[in-house]
């Protein structure tokens, strides 16, 4: 192999697929990036054989060929080194690779190109194409609370799921629940997967394009393809049935309170520096007629309080929540004011946008009696 590229584009393409490198493995094949180059085309992968990962550059090929390199190694290599263009060549004698930008010059010992699972995408009719743009606010809005226990894997992915003219992503730990729902442009078949955190973070920190682009997603079995620009990346789906998130959600409420939303954040936030520290991070929340009053008790630091303005319709009531859990849905309500709707200090509740039915959140509240 024998090319040259521009380093922030390969740049790019090594911090893209190095989120698919192995860790913990006794194959050492897993821990590199393997490139192919052919047809002025560059083409980087990883793998650890749960989650693939491709990212394709435009490269000057002066001899095509495939090899693999420390996937440590090379990252940083790349990251630090000074020009804009970065030359590569790798020699069969020794098995080395040569890196060479502006004045710094690396030989890199190389692993066996043959020994590295090939990416090949998901061939298959289950197909379902979005825009780049409704996909990120699908996962934004509610994959912050998946499970991150690996002990209940069914709770650590989004469920993805059309029917109809609709698509919704909904996200559980069994103590709070995100779902965002929203109109498709065009009728698609229906689709229930279950997708790692892990993956729907990733892409929707890909998905950034400044014009709305296209999204593929293709799957088989227990596998999905992703598409997306220069990208493509491959996971396994997580297996079992994801439970029915319909019934979690209370049918009504018996009071509904609208506050806020960014003076309630910074409210909560400041209020529970003292509960962190407890086990449960439990802030009280006083619902009354014009206000709310938010509290913690520490007995082994302090109290804290801080009353907020608020317009209320029904019962007054006092609740208590893990303040992270509130904290993380007011970070990404994207709202000026929000809803609390409330039964009981015992039942569920729901925080959604003001005049937005396409987003709901459900938390359980937390036993302090």
């Amino acid at each position: 192999m024998k090319i040259s590229c521009q380093k922030d584009q390969l740049h790019h393409a090594v911090q893209t697929v190095q989120k698919a490198i192995a860790t913990k493995t006794p194959l050492p094949i897993l821990t590199g990036i393997y490139l192919n180059a052919q047809g002025g085309k560059l083409e980087l992968q990883a793998t650890d054989y749960e989650v693939g990962i491709s990212c394709t550059i435009d490269s000057n090929v002066e001899e095509a060929g495939t090899v693999v390199m420390s996937g440590r190694f090379f990252q940083e290599v790349v990251r630090r080194l000074p020009g804009d263009t970065i030359h590569i060549a790798s020699s069969q004698e020794d098995r080395t690779i040569q890196i060479t930008c502006g004045s710094s010059q690396f030989n890199l010992l190389s692993l066996p190109a043959e020994e590295f699972p090939v990416l090949k995408p998901i061939s298959s009719d289950n197909t379902l194409t979005v825009k780049d743009d409704l996909l990120r606010e699908l996962i934004k809005k509610t994959v912050f609370a998946c499970a991150a226990d690996e002990a209940r894997p069914i709770f650590t992915g989004g469920l993805l799921e059309v029917e109809g003219p609709e698509i919704r992503m909904v996200a559980t730990n069994t103590h709070r629940l995100a779902l965002r729902q929203q109109p498709l442009l065009s009728a698609a078949s229906n689709v229930k997967m279950i997708i790692p955190a892990k993956i729907l973070h990733e892409l929707a920190r890909l998905l950034v394009a400044e014009d709305p682009q296209e999204v593929t997603l293709a799957w088989q079995k227990n596998q999905v393809g992703i598409q997306y620009d220069d990208v493509y990346i491959n996971s396994r789906l997580i297996e079992g049935q994801f439970p029915d998130y319909r019934k979690v959600i209370p049918p009504s409420y018996s009071t509904a309170v609208t506050i806020q939303a960014e003076d309630f954040l910074d409210a909560v936030e400041r209020v529970s520096l003292l509960a962190r520290d407890g086990e449960y991070n439990v802030v009280k929340f006083n619902f009354k007629q014009d206000h709310v009053l938010i509290s913690s008790n520490n007995p082994d630091v302090g109290k804290a309080c801080e009353t907020v303005a608020s317009r209320m319709d029904g019962n007054e009531l006092e609740i208590a929540f893990n303040a992270k859990y509130i904290t993380d849905i007011l970070k990404n309500i994207a709202a000026d004011e929000l809803v609390f709707s409330l039964n009981t200090s015992l039942s569920p509740a729901s925080i959604k946008p003001v005049n937005d039915e396409n987003y709901t959140y459900i938390i359980t509240p937390v036993r302090t009696g």
